[in-house]
């Protein structure tokens, strides 16, 4: 009976743990899911929706007679978003890491037909939204994302490619350029430089070679350098950068009362409510220039408080790259580093500009700018990284752990411990 009771401890032992990797593949398992990172996107979305709130309510007034329009739409957009989260969260990694080259081909659809008349809406002299009635979605949100997808399948099965010749690298050179000539075109210039900026830090990641590497940074800078410096336009922009007080009711405008805002806020800023810049003095004061707005009300404390919360999300989103690459996953890495390269290129750009570290460029800070395209795709890239964190840490939890072995000790060490 003892001998059959030892044979049986074995096999229950087996079957519980086939049950529960059986279990663990079958349906999602809440303990799992990066709790840490969803609080932490939260935050940051709840203070987006508070500033939104604050930063409108005249603008709003103004157009459409409800101070709090900005804020409702925003709301509606987060739901929105967060129902694209869940069903991308739903989707298998194996789906995105098949059809990747196919998220290429629908980016560069996307690109070529907003810039067809009638299909693609023009605004401020920019061709860059498709008009479906209830929403406009920009053309660029969607291909940031296709982008990333793109770019992880691709990077993780042609690997040997980008290493050992010039084909890989090749392939991934005309694959940005494609889309940034169709990118200035609209023209996006702000969208350029963030989907070169995360295609170059994922090929870097990818182990492309340093000389290549080196190459495509100095190619990529020279060209925005040459767009930046051939438009009358964003040369304009550059020269009141480099002095905004000398032309403070013309092309420095707008930087000069971003300043101010940041001045008036000083330590601990002027209160919930209280700006004066979002009364008609600061454009966009709810969308591009959002945290100038934060820094009036929230004052040096705020600010602080606001990119200590990025740079968690984004550190959070980096160590799941980590964990992927260590668990010898090149796709969840690459596309975890993808993201985190995206969301740090745009809070970089729109808290440079905004603080007049940068020249003036249309971005949204991700998660608290009002724009409803731009919220829905960056909740599509939450679920996406979601569901990579999930299926690594599913995979880590139902993996067989492997015992090690005690070294055996060679002859000579025997001889000289005797």
């Amino acid at each position: 009976m003892a001998e059959l009771a030892a044979v049986k401890l074995p096999e229950k032992r087996r079957a519980k743990k086939a049950q529960k990797a059986s279990t663990a593949y079958a349906s999602p398992n809440l303990s799992i899911i990066d709790w840490p990172l969803l609080t932490i996107l939260w935050a940051i979305v709840s203070c987006g929706i508070i500033l939104v709130a604050s930063s409108s309510v005249s603008i709003a007034d103004s157009l459409f007679s409800d101070s709090l329009h900005f804020a409702k739409r925003h709301t509606i957009y987060i739901v929105l978003g967060m129902i694209g989260a869940c069903f991308v969260a739903a989707m298998p990694s194996q789906l995105w890491r098949r059809y990747g080259p196919l998220f290429l081909l629908l980016a560069l659809v996307l690109l070529t037909l907003v810039l067809v008349p009638g299909l693609g809406k023009r605004v401020n002299g920019s061709q860059r939204w498709f008009n479906l009635g209830f929403i406009t979605v920009q053309a660029s949100e969607v291909v940031k994302f296709c982008v990333i997808v793109f770019f992880a399948s691709y990077l993780s099965r042609r690997q040997v490619d980008l290493l050992n010749g010039w084909r890989g690298f090749a392939i991934s050179i005309a694959s940005i350029v494609l889309i940034a000539v169709l990118l200035i075109l609209e023209p996006d210039f702000g969208s350029t430089v963030v989907i070169t900026v995360t295609a170059m830090s994922m090929l870097f990641l990818a182990g492309v070679r340093l000389h290549q590497f080196l190459l495509l940074v100095v190619l990529g800078a020279g060209s925005l350098a040459a767009l930046a410096m051939a438009t009358p336009y964003r040369l304009q922009r550059l020269v009141s950068y480099l002095d905004p007080w000398a032309d403070q009711y013309g092309g420095g405008y707008q930087l000069t009362q971003s300043l101010i805002a940041f001045g008036r806020g000083e330590w601990f800023g002027m209160g919930l409510g209280n700006s004066i810049q979002k009364l008609f003095y600061l454009p966009e004061a709810h969308t591009d220039f959002i945290f100038a707005i934060m820094a009036e009300e929230f004052g040096l404390f705020g600010v602080v408080l606001m990119l200590g919360l990025f740079v968690a999300f984004i550190a959070r989103i980096l160590g799941i790259s980590r964990r992927a690459m260590a668990a010898d996953d090149k796709f969840a890495a690459l596309a975890c580093f993808g993201v985190a390269a995206m969301f740090s290129t745009q809070v970089l750009i729109n808290v440079g500009v905004a603080s007049g570290f940068l020249p003036t460029k249309g971005l949204t800070l991700p998660f608290v700018s009002w724009g409803g395209s731009s919220l829905i795709a960056n909740f599509a890239l939450i679920g996406f990284i979601l569901r990579l964190d999930w299926e690594l840490r599913r995979d880590a939890l139902v993996k067989p752990k492997v015992k090690r072995m005690p070294r055996k000790k060679s002859n000579a060490t025997e001889e000289l411990a005797a």
